[in-house]
């Protein structure tokens, strides 16, 4: 037996217990007539001491001799300790030593493991191993563990049945690049491997297993920033015979039951907006509401005077930033400079003061009186105190600029609080997103998205006009699950394919078997899909993804701990029948 207990078990209560340990050998202090050692393993450190008067001299020198990380197995007896730690929860006691083995020797790490390591990014990555031995990383990956177990419990409460699909699946033309995989059996063919499993987990609504769920892998041959990863864990559901109002009840249940479970918080009902209402107050679809600062839109009451750069404006739109108006010039200036970063693509920025007095001053006192200034303060909701910040331009780039500056302010004032939980639904998406370089139209979701009852007629009229029956659930600003209706009719699907640009060929090619099976009894059916990555992120106080995931790529979305992807070899590729241009 290796063990008997574990490091982080032992107590006041365990005192004259004989026990075995193993672990890792975290820390060794000599103090010539004793050795203390620091053993660690998964559950915590138990301190083990070995003295002149208690223990065997060849095992003090032995002790001695133990680096950090080596892998020891031990057996002693547990006694008080005459110095107590308050700071880990085995600091009452320590373990007297009778007999060491050395299971596994360890070379010196590369790092430090320790919370606050010496290690940088790169080098924690290449070895990644041992960074999860650290307690922030292992801490991260028990958390996801207890997340996922939660979501698990809730939806088999619930009656959804998890369901595998496949890996190995057909390249479609939609969403993001697909990440192919090569046929040595079928020459020249390749499978792609699954951005979601979205027309799997149709088909199994047509099969009748009316509620599914699966926490399944997905791949996207994507840029990279830190919330995203080229393989990346889905909490992917679908219902059969619901309405939108029945998966938004769901899955606001299922948010709930986590925030409960993980944090002991109780959440009323859900805000809901619409995606219009989105872009208006708050400039994108993933609002973060734990703060205010909604946009305040000034074009009624900056467009009548003679400064032309608003008059030329489709819109001119601000925020009260509260406090503000106690920056300094410099402040304010550095302000500017930061909303024309090529980040953000600003031309510049206006300011007022909203003095304590009742006053105002701003940046366009030429142009505009105090009057003008009073309802600009009424318009964005600003207060004594507060600095307005104003952006003019065209409507759809004005608004991610200033919601890029609502974000940066927030931040800078510490309102994005990580242990606050803010969400949201936001509904009524365009159905269709035109692309102003091509003059096409693509699926603002994807082509299986069911357009708002009774719109489906203004598709040949007006298409840009379509809501979708989609939905977003968004939590402190990150979009943590997205939805939607499904088309369960093959002439409706037809319809919507023949708007994306697809010949009546080329769906058949891409989707026919999906449009069969809608021939034989399809349901209703909608259903979501949690980013499990960015959800156990969000829970956990952060937004990087990657410190939740055991073994992440890095941003150019490589495994710098075993190199890959790598070249392969000529004859892997004579067997997959590909041959590289030199």
């Amino acid at each position: 037996m290796f063990r008997e207990n574990t490091c982080g078990e032992l107590r006041a209560s365990h005192v004259n217990l004989n026990t075995t340990l193993s672990g890792w050998v975290h820390k060794v202090r000599d103090k010539g007539f004793v050795v203390w050692v620091d053993l660690r393993d998964r559950y915590g450190i138990t301190q083990l001491v070995f003295d002149e008067d208690r223990s065997p001299k060849s095992l003090l020198e032995k002790a001695r001799e133990l680096g950090r990380e080596t892998v020891i197995m031990v057996n002693g007896g547990v006694i008080e300790r005459a110095s107590k730690n308050p700071n880990i929860p085995t600091g009452d006691i320590e373990v007297l030593v009778q007999k060491l083995e050395v299971l596994n020797p360890s070379q010196l790490p590369p790092f430090t493991i320790e919370d606050d390591t010496d290690g940088g990014e790169d080098i924690r990555m290449k070895y990644r191993y041992l960074d999860i031995r650290r307690n922030p990383v292992k801490n991260n990956l028990i958390f996801r563990h207890k997340v996922t177990m939660e979501v698990r419990k809730y939806l088999s409460e619930y009656g959804f049945i998890e369901v595998e699909t496949p890996y190995l699946i057909k390249s479609t033309p939609e969403g993001a690049r697909d990440f192919l995989v090569p046929s040595r059996m079928n020459a020249g063919q390749f499978y792609a491997l699954p951005q979601s499993p979205q027309t799997f987990k149709q088909l199994l609504m047509v099969g009748g297993m009316d509620k599914y769920f699966q926490i399944v892998k997905c791949f996207r041959d994507e840029d990279l920033r830190a919330d995203r990863q080229p393989e990346f864990t889905q909490i992917d559901c679908e219902m059969a015979f619901v309405e939108q109002d029945d998966v938004l009840y769901t899955f606001e249940g299922l948010t709930k039951h986590l925030l409960k479970e993980i944090h002991g918080l109780e959440t009323g009902d859900f805000p809901k907006i619409t995606y219009d209402e989105a872009m208006r107050k708050y400039g994108n679809d993933k609002p973060d509401i734990r703060f205010g600062m909604e946009f305040g839109e000034l074009n009624s009451v900056a467009q009548h005077r003679a400064f032309n750069v608003f008059n030329s404006a489709e819109l001119v739109v601000g925020i009260a930033v509260p406090g503000g108006a106690s920056y300094t010039r410099k402040e304010i200036d550095k302000l500017i400079d930061w909303v024309k970063r090529p980040q953000v693509g600003a031309m510049g920025m206006v300011y007022v003061k909203c003095n304590e007095d009742g006053t105002f001053k701003s940046s366009v006192d030429k142009f505009y009186d105090q009057n003008d200034l009073q309802k600009w303060a009424e318009n964005t909701g600003a207060q004594s105190g507060d600095l307005i910040c104003v952006l003019s331009g065209k409507i759809k780039e004005t608004r991610s600029q200033l919601s890029a500056l609502r974000m940066e302010m927030a931040e800078r004032l510490g309102l994005r609080k990580p242990d606050e939980f803010a969400p949201l639904w936001v509904v009524d998406f365009p159905l269709l997103e035109l692309d102003e370089e091509t003059g096409n139209y693509h699926a603002m979701h994807h082509p299986f998205t069911s357009p708002k009852p009774g719109q489906i007629e203004v598709l040949d009229t007006d298409p840009g006009a379509v809501r979708a029956n989609a939905y977003d659930l968004v939590l402190n600003g990150n979009e943590i699950g997205g939805g939607s209706i499904r088309i369960h009719d093959k002439e409706i699907q037809a319809t919507m394919f023949k708007h994306l640009g697809f010949t009546p060929e080329q769906a058949k090619a891409q989707f026919g078997f999906l449009m069969d099976a809608f021939q034989y009894g399809a349901p209703p059916h909608g259903g979501i899909a949690f980013g499990l990555d960015r959800l156990v992120a969000i829970l956990g106080g952060q937004e990087t993804i990657r410190d939740f995931i055991a073994f992440p790529k890095n941003n150019s979305g490589r495994d710098v701990m075993i190199d890959a992807p790598s070249p392969i070899d000529e004859e892997q590729l004579k067997e997959l029948s590909l041959k590289l241009d030199t």
